[in-house]
């Protein structure tokens, strides 16, 4: 039987297509195909697409690896006690910024929610803009929703950190007091007395100070943010192994990272802070977290 030949040069053009390894999930637009895990490498940057086809927060991968979490020079306060050895048994990509209002407000208006209010809710009552500044005055509750709806329209699970990872991650290889250094210094961050434009008064536009060697941002000030786990007065009984510490009656949730009003002793990468997971303050935000398998360094 004689085959045409532009049978042959559809053969060898499907042939030529490459293979991404990235199934479409139904109802998914289909836009830049997410490398697959076994490519990513740490410090690789990773953003997820919505339904919608637009695109989710974007990540940074953070290798497994093993530090010492706490005060590892002293001087810290008493909930940041004892200095343990962690050892985080897996990779997973962390939020390169703080989530943004716009990110949280797409959240807000596909599911019906109250968008949160970008300044004081009290006097003096205050709007800072929204956009590319952190969201701000959201609950825990809040924040778990947002990362169940990310799951829901990527197909990956989102999370909070766990407060291991978080420490893990803001650290970035550094013991000392921040990631950049012993000593908080001038236009590092936005806080108390950071010396920047915004310190005490207000939230600055994520990203607006240079990132840490694992390429996050604002790790340090801007916002408070939340973390997965239950809080402890100490960390007698803490995981060592990057879990989030879920056990304990106290139902506070861990707060980590300081904010635009916190004094720089509270935005060290060891700073711990808690509150109800009812409670929502111009200060609070948060970050999130995707799982992965193994990556390569």
């Amino acid at each position: 039987m004689r085959l045409f030949p532009w049978l042959f040069l559809m053969a060898s053009l499907l042939a030529a297509v490459p293979a991404f390894g990235v199934q479409a999930r139904k109802g998914a637009s289909v836009g830049k195909p997410v490398p697959q895990v076994s490519a990513l490498k740490a410090g690789a940057g990773l953003r997820d697409r919505l339904r919608d086809g637009s695109e989710g927060p974007e990540l940074v991968v953070v290798a497994a690896g093993s530090f010492r979490m706490g005060a590892v020079h002293g001087g810290g306060d008493s909930d940041e006690k004892p200095v343990h050895q962690v050892t985080i048994p897996s990779a997973f990509a962390i939020g390169r910024f703080e989530v943004t209002f716009a990110e949280y407000d797409r959240f807000s208006a596909a599911t019906g929610r109250e968008k949160p209010k970008d300044g004081r809710r009290y006097i003096p009552f205050s709007n800072w803009g929204r956009d590319r500044r952190p969201v701000m005055n959201v609950t825990w509750d809040d924040a778990v929703a947002y990362t169940r709806w990310l799951s829901e329209q990527t197909g990956h699970r989102y999370r909070l950190p766990s407060e291991a990872e978080w420490e893990y991650a803001a650290k970035a290889g550094s013991e000392d007091r921040y990631w950049w250094g012993f000593n908080a210094g001038e236009k590092r961050a936005n806080c108390k007395g950071c010396g920047s434009e915004w310190d005490g008064k207000k939230t600055a536009p994520v990203g607006s100070f240079a990132p840490s060697p694992f390429g996050l941002y604002d790790t340090a000030g801007n916002v408070w943010e939340w973390c997965q786990d239950r809080w402890h007065e100490t960390y007698e009984g803490a995981p060592v192994d990057g879990r989030a510490w879920e056990t304990g009656d106290d139902p506070r949730r861990v707060q980590r990272g300081g904010s635009f009003g916190s004094k720089p002793r509270y935005i060290r990468s060891s700073a711990r802070g808690r509150g109800k997971p009812t409670e929502r303050y111009v200060y609070l935000g948060f970050r999130v977290v995707r799982d992965l398998g193994p990556v390569s360094r």
